[in-house]
């Protein structure tokens, strides 16, 4: 951001000014007509504090420093809600340039709101309590539970702020759609400090776990930051609480329950059932800060940059095994009990009618699952119906593609109230509007355990190419895909030159080429084949 922005709040019927009283610091009073400016640079020198842009608007304090939370210890926050900015002051310099490299290589996002943090060109972050009293109670009970005290707050900070009462967390997964398994879990905690034990189970037909953290802090950070998140786009909500146990007694290490401090035990025959009362809530639910408003999934909360998570996906965010749990449910590998009957089929709306195909839709909605027959509706030509071989494979094509960007409209899908597409009587010509695909050469999960399955993500700017005949070249392959439109920013061939990586500038030019390459006859009787990638170039 070049050049200054003047930065305003409305507080009821006055104005809340923010101005610089000195050259390294920020300052917010209340002022009767004080003109308020605030100098962000887009290369500020590092300093402790941090301007966050394009927040939500009904965004709590407590998001906004659960962002700052793993890398230290977050010392002051202003929160500019009529701005929909925030500065978040941290303890250290350091603190602050380990949190900007993190969120420059993976896109924070608050509410699933894409969100903008750099440093501010001030050093120090000074407010009115007075004014800014919410932010500051809720700011002082996180710096109370991470310096191990009790919170010396006003009634107004929030109650899931008081100290960690156990390292142990239960969690319940509400509309669990997609299988959560235990390495799930763990890769999803772990941000937030060691996963020393998991145990999982079902109670009242609903999946649970235990989880055990080293230290009670990072259970707190871990529920602070993850209750009500969505680990799948809409579904398998996290519901969070303390556990009344201390500690976890894990006699196996299975897909059941597991010690990671001792990968010595045997697999067993499965843990025994957890005492319900000992596992039992902390508080009522009642009490727990709720799912925030639209879609969170998959998760994309703040992070410790110690973390081997790879969340960035060309501006995008997954969890670390959705795709490949969400692949293995697809595959039909893992019964979900009590959603057998969810409908095969999807509704597609807000489509290009004028460039969009029966051919194109299967090709996108086949990178998820085997599309059996597409439908564009005669009267609402920017609708289509697509069938997928089951339910499973339909949610998993609904979480990654509802929102992207499609020949220039942004689609929204969503599940259908039909169970199969219809298709058209004999004689009848429906102009091309409907197509059948069920034989079709090109479902890529057919063959059980084919590697398809572990290699599901969600579309990305960076393309994954494979059998590419020995004398084609990287001029060659840039070449077709600049004419399938879009411009091709990066390319490297693996080592036998038979796949390469191909990142094209935008996500919506990398659907575009998947839509207009994959099964490209490149000769020789090589068909390109064509799928997102999670890795960059």
């Amino acid at each position: 951001m070049d050049g200054d922005v003047a930065v305003g709040v409305k507080r009821g019927s006055d104005e809340l000014n923010l101005y610089s009283s000195s050259p390294n610091s920020v300052t917010a009073n209340g002022g009767d007509s004080k003109k308020l400016r605030v100098e962000e640079r887009a290369e500020s020198p590092p300093s402790r504090v941090l301007h966050i842009r394009k927040l939500p608007s009904e965004v709590s304090e407590t998001e906004v420093i659960a962002l700052g939370l793993p890398f230290g210890k977050v010392t002051n926050i202003l929160m500019l809600k009529g701005k929909n900015q925030a500065f978040l002051e941290l303890g250290t310099e350091e603190a602050a340039v380990t949190m900007v490299n993190y969120y420059t290589a993976v896109t924070p996002q608050v509410r699933n709101v894409p969100v903008f943090i750099q440093f501010s060109n001030h050093k120090e972050l000074k407010t009115d309590s007075a004014l800014n009293q919410r932010a500051q109670a809720v700011l002082q009970a996180v710096s109370a539970v991470q310096e191990g005290g009790s919170p010396s707050s006003d009634p107004g900070a929030l109650d899931s702020l008081a100290p960690a009462p156990s390292p142990v967390l239960r969690i319940i997964i509400d509309n669990m759609f997609y299988p959560v398994t235990l390495d799930v879990l763990q890769q999803i905690f772990s941000k937030f400090g060691t996963v020393m034990k998991i145990i999982t189970f079902t109670k009242n037909n609903q999946f649970q776990a235990l989880l055990q953290f080293s230290e009670p802090v990072n259970a707190q950070q871990a529920k602070l930051s993850l209750d009500g998140q969505n680990i799948y786009n809409s579904c398998c909500t996290l519901r969070i609480d303390f556990s009344k146990l201390v500690n976890l007694n894990v006699k196996y290490n299975n897909d059941k329950s597991r010690d990671y401090t001792r990968p010595e035990l045997p697999a067993g025959d499965g843990q025994p059932p957890v005492d319900p009362n000992m596992a039992g809530l902390g508080k009522d639910s009642s009490s727990l800060l709720g799912t925030p408003s639209g879609m969170v999934g998959p998760y994309s909360g703040g992070g410790a940059y110690g973390s081997s998570l790879s969340l960035s996906q060309g501006g995008g965010t997954i969890s670390p095994l959705s795709a490949a749990a969400a692949a293995a449910a697809a595959a039909g590998r893992v019964a979900l009990s009590g959603h057998s009957g969810v409908s095969g089929v999807l509704l597609a709306s807000n489509l290009n009618e004028e460039m969009i195909t029966p051919h194109s839709l299967f090709t996108l909605f086949g990178v998820y699952g085997d599309v059996q027959r597409v439908k564009i509706l005669y009267n609402k030509k920017d609708s289509a119906l697509i069938q997928l071989a089951d339910g499973n494979q339909a949610q998993l094509a609904m979480s990654h593609l509802n929102g992207q960007k499609m020949y220039g409209k942004i689609i929204r899908v969503a599940l259908s109230k039909h169970q199969t597409v219809a298709l058209p009587r004999d004689g009848l010509d429906d102009q091309g509007l409907t197509k059948d695909f069920s034989n079709s050469p090109l479902h890529r999960f057919k063959k059980p355990g084919s590697k398809n399955f572990q290699n599901i993500f969600p579309p990305s700017s960076t393309l994954h190419l494979s059998n590419i005949p020995e004398d084609v070249t990287e001029e060659d392959i840039s070449l077709l895909f600049s004419n399938a439109g879009g411009t091709v920013k990066a390319f490297k061939f693996f080592q036998d030159h038979k796949m390469a990586l191909l990142q094209m500038s935008t996500v919506e030019e990398a659907i575009q080429g998947l839509i207009d390459l994959h099964n490209y006859d490149m000769g020789s009787n090589h068909h390109l084949k064509v799928s997102f990638s999670k890795s960059t170039i």
